[in-house]
């Protein structure tokens, strides 16, 4: 993977005359790296990937993406950037290749009948190149947009939570297409909710309140963290869970299924409490790696408190 960085800005902020959405926000990606964006709704992940693909001009701030500046070159930026929405944007009443071709012409593709049946084969849509937008299912739809996305063989390709509401299997074929174009030298930024996602890629940014609150590889994010898990399997998890909840020590009780994840960054004390509930011999108890989700749910609560 290249050393190069494809994006590299710092101190970026940005508001609409309220609080800052983004609040001194730095990010580097490599080119070829998948970086996933990841934080809660509201917390500044759209502002920023408009920012970055020159939609929107930083209040402050510096750096480049694809090598221009955000501030002064977002013309060029555009040109070289595939930006993928939240909300299907396509005509309903055109085909997929109608739309491809559409799309094509906008950007001014040489050989562009080549190109959109080049690309209309690459995401498997050969088969429906006549059936109409608006008649597709969610997976559908979402290769069409990625199909969009790359037809002018973009540098950077900018993901704003592409996978939302389309099924697993959808979402696995999505995925391998992404790593696919990165390993041909695309660098792609993809925000999501999704956790699995999120260890799909390369490096991972977690931005709240505007701010980033960690980066880096989910392994080292999570080693980082500081938390220390104990996973309790039993036959009465609601009722352990309120024996638990607000005990010193204790930042986190989580279900899953008949066990439950307790965690807490002080692992004497996390243990102290524990100590109080293990007579039930119902109860195994065992120590556990905290997952991506419990960093997140800690940084957030970390976060909260220190901003009231």
């Amino acid at each position: 993977m290249s050393t190069a960085l494809a994006i590299d800005v710092t101190g970026l902020s940005k508001s609409f005359g309220g609080p800052p959405v983004v609040q001194d926000l730095s990010i580097q990606v490599p080119v070829g790296q998948i970086c996933g964006f990841l934080g809660p709704n509201g917390s500044g992940k759209t502002t920023t990937i408009r920012m970055l693909c020159g939609l929107l001009t930083p209040d402050a701030g510096s750096g480049t993406c694809l090598g221009y500046d955000v501030r002064r070159e977002a013309a060029a930026i555009k040109r070289q950037v595939g930006y993928m929405t939240q909300r299907f944007s396509f005509y309903e009443d055109l085909s997929i290749r109608e739309n491809l071709d559409f799309v094509a012409r906008m950007y001014g593709v040489p050989r562009r009948h080549e190109v959109v049946g080049a690309t209309l084969e690459r995401l498997g849509l050969t088969g429906r190149q006549r059936q109409l937008a608006g008649a597709l299912s969610g997976g559908w739809k979402q290769r069409l947009a990625l199909a969009a996305c790359i037809l002018h063989q973009p540098r950077l390709l900018l993901l704003d939570e592409p996978t939302a509401g389309v099924d697993p299997k959808a979402r696995r074929e999505f995925w391998e297409e992404i790593h696919h174009l990165a390993a041909d030298g695309m660098t792609v930024l993809v925000s999501t909710h999704y956790m699995d996602e999120a260890e799909r890629c390369h490096a991972i940014v977690y931005i709240a309140y505007g701010r980033v609150l960690a980066r880096g590889t989910t392994e080292s994010v999570i080693r980082e963290s500081g938390l220390a898990t104990r996973r309790a399997t039993t036959p009465d998890p609601e009722a352990l869970a309120r024996a638990l909840r607000d005990r010193p020590g204790v930042e986190m009780v989580v279900r899953f299924g008949n066990s439950l994840h307790v965690s807490g960054h002080d692992a004497a004390a996390l243990d102290a409490a524990i100590a109080a509930v293990r007579a039930d011999p119902a109860t195994v108890w065992a120590a556990d790696d905290p997952t991506l989700e419990d960093v997140f749910i800690a940084l957030m609560g970390q976060t909260r408190d220190t901003l009231q």
